[in-house]
């Protein structure tokens, strides 16, 4: 929580130099993502994908963000896509 503002605004950054292309959010190193950055996910669906972590992979599923984007690492595997 106390960092979804600068994440949301990174994001925005970000997928604004996408442009139409889709953006990639590695959160590979991330071990705790809460509701905040969840919300910060849920803004952006439309236009990324993300690669998960394995401590994070459910929750992804869990919030349903993993059925309005594509998820790399739910099987556990981050790296496979």
């Amino acid at each position: 929580m106390s960092n979804a503002g600068v994440f949301q605004e990174n994001l925005a950054l970000a997928r604004a130099k996408a442009g139409k292309d889709c953006l990639v959010v590695d959160l590979r190193a991330v071990e705790y993502l809460d509701t905040a950055g969840l919300t910060a996910l849920f803004m952006y669906a439309a236009g990324i994908e993300v690669i998960a972590s394995p401590l994070i992979a459910p929750v992804l599923t869990i919030s349903g963000l993993a059925e309005l984007v594509t998820v790399h690492g739910l099987d556990g595997d981050p790296e496979r896509a």
